[in-house]
């Protein structure tokens, strides 16, 4: 059987992922079937997704990792999943982003794209605890400036200090003690898991005390995940669905955890549908 050429090995990996998560496991014949590819490109495919520590490989076929809540896995480690729903997720938060505002940026790889999309938002204070966000605007400002002053409209940037994550994540008492003096119109908050019971949730602890301050601090809280973080529950929770007013998420989001949302005060922005504000 010839390979569909339609799909490229990132989206294919994104759909197995899928797949053994919803399922609790995939085989190899089931994959061929609904990929319409070869044995072949699935085994490559599944080698690829349990180097990256995604899947365990079995006889037959995949299972998912079994992962300690505490388990904190790196930037890099994330950076390189589900990058077009990330993407999708970016562009429509930004519009969220009035400008000259006030908006905070926590860490995070979905944080990190949408950095690159509010390069575009002229005049806007940003406060981050992400070394890596904070990166994108200073290599952007100097880039357009060719080393001299900030063009004008460029942001501008304040990194809270603290102590780094494995996520580049500054987190910390000297984090909190900034965060808790400020005051933002915006929280765009990345996380590592977010359910109904659990809210949302980190594997770190320090963190959760630090992304607490950033939600007491924002006037309005906006969640960027992609439909991979819902039912997902780390180590510690740090806010409940209550306290969030915008989940902006992505079109992988199953039906029955859209139908749970619907219940719950998070408005929904489904990233790459009509009405999530990229068409306009």
């Amino acid at each position: 059987m010839s390979d569909n050429q339609n799909l490229l090995a990132e989206q294919r990996r994104a759909l197995i992922l899928d797949e053994v998560r919803r399922r609790g496991g995939v085989r190899v014949n089931e994959l061929t079937r609904r990929l319409n590819v070869s044995d072949m490109t699935v085994r490559r495919d599944l080698d690829a997704l349990a180097r990256q520590g995604m899947v365990e490989k079995v006889h037959g076929g995949a299972v998912p990792v079994s992962e300690p809540s505490s388990h904190e896995p790196g930037f890099e480690a994330k950076s390189g999943l589900e990058l077009s729903a990330k993407e999708d997720i970016a562009k429509a938060a930004a519009r969220m982003a009035a400008p000259g505002g006030a908006i905070a940026l926590a860490g995070g790889t979905t944080a990190f794209a949408l950095a690159q999309q509010l390069l575009e938002v002229p005049d806007l204070t940003v406060v981050t605890n992400s070394v890596r966000v904070a990166d994108v605007f200073y290599n952007a400002q100097r880039a357009a400036a060719g080393g001299a002053a900030p063009r004008a409209g460029a942001a501008t940037v304040v990194l809270t200090g603290g102590v780094r994550t494995p996520s580049d994540t500054l987190v910390g008492p000297v984090a909190d003690a900034a965060i808790r003096s400020l005051h933002f119109d915006v929280l765009f908050l990345g996380v590592h898991g977010i359910s109904v019971e659990a809210g949302l949730s980190t594997p770190n602890l320090a963190e959760a005390e630090t992304n607490r301050h950033f939600v007491r601090s924002a006037r309005r809280v906006v969640v960027v995940a992609d439909h991979t973080k819902w039912g997902t529950v780390g180590l510690s929770s740090f806010a409940s669905l209550e306290d969030v007013d915008v989940l902006v998420t992505d079109r992988g989001l199953p039906a029955e955890a859209r139908a749970e949302i619907a219940e719950l005060p998070p408005e929904l922005v489904v990233a790459g549908e009509p009405g999530d504000g990229t068409d306009l």
